[in-house]
């Protein structure tokens, strides 16, 4: 395989990275408190946060760091390996309804298990609060042996549709089949329904239907491997970064019906060494716009639309696990660049902007007290 690191032109111009270490960030990291497992956060109204812990909590955190009990009415979750309680985000009118989406990974009959979608209402109390009305509107299909690759990230978009991301399952070959949702980027109405303008409705009508729903319909794109980071920026344009195998982790940008290639091509290979073929071998799969070898191991990603840091403005930034560290990238059009390194000394699972332009991360350690929750600020 060809090693290259790939990093597109920005303003025309290919650009080296640099590695800042801790003293030399241009923020100052504030501990804030400790989560067991943490996997994601989002932020209230009222700038109060949600988090999530693998092991099946969900938690109202205030930015002061004081921690509500469990939120009762939780779906019980498939703990172990990458699987467990995954992504929470809020409905575009939360503030009306006060409906929160949460992806969790569940057992099916004997050992096969897939990813899921609850949405609910979110009652909050003076201790903690309540899960109710809760119904199951999306589920990987169709369940299997192991626990890694859930993906699972979840977004809403400007005009109201829910996006799923649903990795491969370590299967390599659900990627490229229509008649599974694994390997895909999924696009669906609130409740979970079939927008009829999805480009793969219909595909292929001979073929049997999941609850009277083919697949198919539910995918927007698909030769994913496991996408754990996926956002819009300011022109609402779709982009997912997701880990590669032993190389070749990809950002990509998002285009309705495309196939980004896995398990046929990747810039990276296989783990007990076998070659993949390079993206460029094959023509008629879509590149990424940025490929990594070696990895960062992406678990998320933010791109910044506030205003206190002001050099930050529309770059993105991705959590990383393996690379322990937050990665800044660069747009310039459809192409991007990584632009910095920010070594954080832990892994890094989830990065969110707040409603006042701060940054708040949450390092991915096990352990009661283990996974702080670091508010990012400008350096004085």
């Amino acid at each position: 395989m060809n090693r290259r690191f790939a990093l597109p032109a920005l303003l025309g111009i290919l650009l080296a990275f640099t590695v800042q270490a801790q003293g030399d960030r241009p923020f100052s990291v504030e501990p804030v408190t400790s989560f067991d497992e943490p996997w994601a956060l989002t932020f209230l109204p009222d700038g109060r946060m949600l988090v999530t812990e693998k092991k099946g909590n969900l938690r109202i955190v205030t930015q002061a760091g004081e921690q509500s009990r469990p939120v009762a009415g939780l779906p019980d979750v498939d703990y172990g390996g990458q699987g467990g309680l995954g992504d929470v985000i809020l409905h575009p009118d939360y503030a009306d309804n006060g409906i929160i989406y949460l992806s969790y990974a569940e057992s099916g009959v004997g050992d096969v298990r897939g990813a899921a979608v609850m949405r609910g209402v979110l009652e909050i109390g003076e201790r903690g609060g309540r899960l109710t009305d809760a119904e199951v509107i999306w589920r990987q299909y169709p369940k299997v042996l192991d626990d890694g690759h859930y993906g699972h990230r979840l977004a809403f978009d400007d005009e109201g549709y829910l996006w799923i991301s649903s990795g491969d399952r370590q299967k390599f070959t659900p990627a490229q089949d229509m008649q599974s949702n694994m390997g895909k980027i999924l696009r669906l109405e609130e409740d979970g329904s079939i927008p009829s303008d999805n480009p793969f409705v219909n595909y292929r009508e001979e073929e049997p239907l999941v609850d009277g729903v083919g697949p198919y319909d539910e995918i927007w794109t698909l030769g994913h491997r496991n996408p754990l980071g996926m956002t819009f920026d300011a022109d609402g344009q779709l982009w997912v970064i997701e880990m590669g195998p032993a190389g070749g982790d990809e950002l990509n940008r998002i285009v309705r019906g495309a196939n980004y290639g896995y398990p046929v091509v990747s810039n990276g290979d296989h783990y007990d060494g076998r070659e993949m073929p390079d993206h460029d071998t094959r023509p008629e799969f879509t590149e990424p716009v940025i490929t990594w070898t070696p990895v960062i191991s992406p678990g998320d990603l933010m791109i910044y639309g506030g205003e206190l840091f002001e050099d930050w403005a529309g770059d993105a930034f991705a959590a990383g696990l393996s690379s322990q560290a937050i990665v800044r990238i660069g747009f310039d059009g459809d192409g991007a660049a990584e632009l910095e390194r920010y070594d954080m000394g832990a892994r890094i699972r989830s990065i969110e902007e707040a409603p006042d332009g701060s940054v708040w991360v949450l390092e991915d350690e096990r352990g009661e007290s283990q996974g702080r929750l670091l508010k990012l600020t400008p350096r004085d």
